[in-house]
């Protein structure tokens, strides 16, 4: 299991703007998705290897309540987040940021 976990910059920008879009709308919103983002890191975490293969050699936590998902690349030092995507976006946008 790896034991880092890294993110990209872009990944966090990412998380930040969906978090204000969700705050301009409402607090508890912005409140939930924060706490459904903090959990899917934590469980990606954990088993790293449980959500299926998704694009370009990352996989893909789909969260529960938020049309958003968490792509990661998991190898056996760390996990590296590289995107928190929206459901509406163009699938792949993040894939730039692998090189």
């Amino acid at each position: 299991m790896p034991q880092a976990i890294e993110f990209l910059e872009e990944a966090v920008a990412d998380a930040e703007a969906a978090a204000i879009w969700y705050a301009e709308r409402s607090p508890k919103a912005a409140l939930a998705f924060t706490r459904e983002i903090e959990s899917a890191i934590a469980e990606i975490l954990r088993l790293p290897d449980a959500w299926p293969p998704f694009l370009h050699g990352t996989r893909r936590f789909l969260l529960k309540r938020f049309p958003c998902s968490v792509v990661y690349r998991a190898t056996p030092d760390r996990i590296l987040i590289i995107a928190v995507a929206h459901g509406y976006r163009r699938p792949g946008f993040w894939r730039k940021r692998l090189a």
